[in-house]
């Protein structure tokens, strides 16, 4: 990829974002003069860029959607949620475009659909259609009747090839196919075939005619090269029964529909087979047709069916794919698929004065680098051991000093403030209001917050699942909050502030609050717990129930909720950034749930530990504690160790057992036992013996070694051995 193309790509998603956040704003406050024409200039710019960058089609819808926001700055047009809807809906094809460019390096070749159907949402007056073929072009008429694609084609094509091509290095049947929207193929010789004694198998007899579904005017431009040798006619605009902005021909429709009805018996004998045979058809059906983007949807969707057994999930991927590209749509739980603004960022925008500091840190390294090497030739020379020695240990002060403001220094640079995940939660969040009918509307604070790149990356997942939960269960309807005196535009606070060496993230509601009698009653009707644990559990431990697998107190499953896999997810996710999650809730009044994150997952303080004559590291953000326990207090549950921490039953793992190495342990004695906790449970490493604390930074395992569970990466210690440090939720999984 160019450049040029690459600048493209990072301004043109910065613009897509700032004209996201203007739009929603002008939602609430549609005379909002600033933001009007904050999305106004974002709209213009794009249209620029993709001028530059020879992207008309882009450029064409972009102009159309300009030109709306044109009449409503002089006043001629309101803006209005449908409007704003229309403008969502255009910046979302946008995103699709720009993340074919960044997959492929090009523009796509067959956009002008989707463009001419954003530019109708604005009321762009279409060209006058081209003639039909007129009733003198015999050969139109034939492959007409005799193609089941007659009625999606936009395009007819007849392309006589010279006879010396192959000797050209051309390959015409390449170039046909690679034509956009190619419907029918037909190959036909170009006159009588010669004996064949006399037939020459390097000159090209052969004319393609070929049905299309592209507009005449980009086929016409693809074959420039051979534009004295094809003949393009324009045929009647498509008259099948297709929904407005979608791109999809008729004959793939019908598969794809039949796939729905396909999943819709979902259930019973070959249950398995039917959801593996109409997710691959869907798939293959969008590939032949061009929608990559869309089939790698549907091919997620079809891997997160077949784990969770749900035909749900891939029935839903579907129906996206037939409601076109331009559709925008609420993401299904546990669907695996990334919503169109989930974008990683994937460059960096750093302030120069961390750049000026890097640099004078540098140059100080380098003064201390040469006193060392002054140092060493000193005492080559035989000098004053004493003196060396004081010098050695003053330039290791520096040293050390400086590498400390060098790690900070370094750490400052992959900051990301949330902005970043924040601004994509605001159009979510109008989204499945209006698919529940609650209104409701997102407030962010402390947005500038910064934090490692990697927790912002990661933080998308965890957030998702929150916000949903709280305004699918979190707000009441219209007429619960009506009765109980609540405005009925509902308010989620989504806010974050930097404490200490960790960040804090928030997520509120004003709803009703979560129900802690209902928990009790569901914890204990499925047997997530006794009926007398679960009365003397206190409120706290019974909110913490809802952090189980598989635990949902919803009585149906939506697209949205209900599966039970949410908040489990959520602890998860946090858990393997070091991060942990806590609930308050107030019934009548909302509740908040509250993500504690490190600052940075770059530098890790370990534990080391010794087992197996191999040392490891144990995250300290892991450790509860270490004990010595009597070995006739270890007792055998099943195949499974476990002993009691004050009253509570612990799993315990032998560390040199998991290395695959027998266990020569003492019958008696004490064993040295690590204490990690997740979340709310608690696990025990057994180990030979406990060695210093460290800072370390983590290196991930690459080569054969990469993904290996267990292990979160390796880094080196001061005598040059590697030391491994342990994922501790893998190893207890």
């Amino acid at each position: 990829m160019n450049e040029l193309l690459q600048q493209f790509l990072i301004e043109a998603r910065e613009l897509v974002t700032q004209a996201t956040d203007d739009l929603l704003a002008l939602e609430h406050t549609p005379g909002d003069a600033g933001r009007l024409d904050s999305a106004f200039r974002a709209f213009h710019t794009l249209k620029g860029a993709a001028g530059i960058v020879d992207f008309d089609a882009m450029a064409r819808a972009l102009h159309a959607a300009e030109d709306a926001l044109s009449q409503s700055r002089a006043q001629a047009q309101p803006i209005t949620p449908a409007r704003v809807g229309d403008y969502l809906t255009c910046l979302d094809q946008v995103v699709q475009w720009l993340d074919h460019m960044e997959a492929t390096g090009e523009p796509p070749t067959d956009a002008e659909a989707s463009a001419a159907a954003i530019a109708r949402r604005f009321g762009e007056v279409p060209a006058p259609a081209p003639a039909a073929a007129a009733p003198g072009d015999r050969w139109v008429r034939d492959l007409l009747e005799g193609s089941t694609a007659a009625g999606t084609a936009r395009t007819a094509l007849r392309y006589r090839p010279a006879p010396d091509s192959f000797f050209r290095g051309e390959d015409p049947l390449k170039r046909v196919e690679a034509l956009p929207g190619l419907l029918a193929l037909r190959l036909e010789p170009a006159g009588p075939w010669p004996i064949p004694e006399e037939l020459d198998p390097f000159t090209c007899r052969l004319v393609f005619l070929a049905l299309l579904s592209g507009p005449p005017e980009t086929v016409e431009g693809l074959l420039e090269a051979v534009r004295d040798q094809v003949d393009i006619v324009p045929l009647d605009e498509p008259t099948a029964d297709q929904p407005e902005g979608s791109s999809l021909p008729a004959p793939a429709r019908a598969l794809l529909e039949a796939q729905v009805r396909l999943l819709a018996g979902h259930g019973g004998e070959g249950a398995s087979g039917r959801l593996s045979s109409a997710g691959r058809v869907a798939v293959n059906v969008l590939r032949h047709v061009g929608e990559a983007i869309l089939a790698e949807s549907v091919s997620r969707a079809l891997a997160a069916s077949e784990e969770a057994n749900d035909a749900g999930l891939l029935s839903s991927a579907i129906g996206m794919a037939l409601a076109g590209p331009a559709a925008p749509s609420v993401e299904a739980e546990g669907s695996g698929a990334p919503s169109p603004q989930e974008t990683v960022a994937r460059t960096l925008r750093v302030d120069v004065e961390r750049i000026d500091a890097l640099v004078k840190l540098t140059g100080e390294l380098t003064i201390a680098k040469n006193a060392v090497g002054h140092l060493s030739r000193l005492a080559h020379k035989g000098a004053d051991l004493p003196t060396i020695a004081a010098g050695l240990k003053d330039q290791h002060a520096l040293l050390e000093r400086l590498m400390d403001e060098l790690q900070g220094a370094v750490l400052r640079l992959r900051v990301l403030p949330l902005r970043h995940v924040f601004q994509r939660f605001p159009r979510l969040v109008r989204e499945i209001s209006a698919e529940l009918g609650k209104p409701a509307q997102l407030v962010t604070e402390g947005d500038a917050t910064e934090a490692d790149k990697a927790i912002v990356e990661a933080l998308f997942e965890p957030l998702l699942h929150v916000i949903r939960n709280a305004v699918d269960h979190g707000i009441e309807p219209a007429s619960r909050r009506a009765a109980a005196g609540k405005p009925d535009l509902a308010t989620v606070h989504l806010r974050a502030v930097r404490q200490g060496e960790n960040v804090l993230v928030e997520v509120q509601d004003d709803g009703g609050g979560i129900d802690v009698a209902r928990i009790r009653q569901i914890a204990a009707e499925r047997g997530v717990a006794t009926a007398e644990a679960v009365t003397a559990m206190g409120d706290a431990e019974v909110l913490d129930l809802i952090f189980r697998p598989g635990f949902s107190t919803a009585d149906t499953v939506t697209d949205l909720s209900g599966r039970g896999v949410g908040m489990d997810a959520v602890r998860t996710s946090l858990a393997r950034m070091g991060g942990r999650v806590g609930v308050e809730t107030r019934p009548g009044k909302g509740t908040k749930v509250r993500f504690t994150l490190p600052f940075t997952v770059m530098v890790t303080r370990v534990m080391t530990v010794h087992a197996g004559g191999q040392a490891f590291g144990i995250p300290m953000d892991m450790v509860v504690e270490t004990v010595r326990v009597p070995r006739g207090r270890i007792v055998r549950i099943g195949a499974a160790e476990a002993f009691a921490l004050r009253n509570r039953t612990v799993p315990l793992v032998s560390l040199t057992g998991a290395l695959g190495e027998a266990r020569h342990r003492p019958a008696t004695g004490d064993a040295n036992i690590v204490v990690v906790g997740m979340g709310a449970q608690l696990g025990g490493f057994e180990v030979d013996s406990l060695g210093e604390r460290l800072d370390v930074i983590l290196q991930p395992m690459d080569g054969i070694l990469t993904g290996m569970r267990g292990i979160a990466g390796t880094t080196l210690l001061g005598d040059g051995r590697v030391l491994l440090v342990l994922d501790v939720q893998e190893m207890l999984e």
